[in-house]
C-alpha cells in the first residue's frame, strides 16, 4: 500500500528506481560498464602484471572481463601496460583506431603514462601522446589490485557517461524502406 500511497502523493517520482522504470540511457551504460571487452597490449613488465590480473587469484570475470581479446575488434578497452616505444607509436594507434565505438584506454603503469625512468629519444613520453587516456593506474610495476581499482573507476566513469550526439547518429530509428527490384 505505501507504493500506491507514494504514487498518489508524489506522482511517479515516488516510484523507486528500478529496471521497469529506468531509463533506457541508464540500462544501456549500466550493461556497457558491466559488459566490456579488454584488448591487450602488454609491452614490458606492467604486462606480466596484467596477465595476473586475469588469473584466477584476481577473477577479471566478477567486473565483466572475463577473455582479453586478441583482436581489436572485439575490443572496447585497451589496456596500454608497459613502455611505448617510438617504433611501436603508429602500431598502438593503429590498434586503437581499429577498435569499435565507443571505446576507452587505460594507461597501466608510470612508463605507459608518462615514459617512466625512459627520459630518452626511444621512448614516448606518455600514451596519451598517441591515443586519448581516460584512466591511468600508477605503479612500477602497479599491482593487480591497482590495475582493478583502475578498471572499477573506468567501469564508474562508463556507466555515468551519457550519449553523445555522435553515438545517437548512430541508432538509426528510422524504418527501412525495400526497394522492389
Amino acid at each position: 500500500m505505501s507504493l500506491v500511497r507514494d504514487i498518489q502523493e508524489q506522482g511517479f517520482g515516488g516510484i523507486p528506481h528500478n529496471a521497469i522504470t529506468a531509463k533506457l540511457e541508464d540500462l544501456v551504460s549500466w550493461a556497457r560498464s558491466r559488459s566490456s571487452w579488454p584488448a591487450s597490449f602488454g609491452l614490458a613488465c606492467c604486462a606480466i602484471e596484467m596477465m595476473a590480473t586475469g588469473a584466477a587469484h584476481y577473477d577479471l570475470s566478477r567486473f565483466g572481463m572475463e577473455v582479453f581479446r586478441a583482436s581489436p575488434r572485439q575490443a572496447d578497452i585497451m589496456i596500454v601496460a608497459g613502455r611505448v616505444s617510438q617504433k611501436m607509436a603508429p602500431v598502438l594507434r593503429q590498434v586503437y583506431d581499429q577498435m569499435m565505438e565507443p571505446k576507452w584506454v587505460i594507461s597501466m603503469g608510470v612508463c605507459a603514462s608518462s615514459g617512466g625512468m625512459f627520459n630518452n629519444y626511444a621512448i614516448v613520453q606518455g600514451a596519451d601522446q598517441v591515443v586519448p587516456v581516460d584512466v591511468y593506474v600508477p605503479g612500477c610495476p602497479p599491482s593487480p589490485d591497482a590495475l582493478i581499482y583502475g578498471i572499477i573507476k573506468l567501469q564508474n566513469k562508463i556507466k555515468h557517461q551519457g550519449w553523445s550526439r555522435d553515438q545517437m547518429a548512430l541508432i538509426e530509428l528510422k524504418p527501412r524502406v525495400v526497394e522492389d527490384m
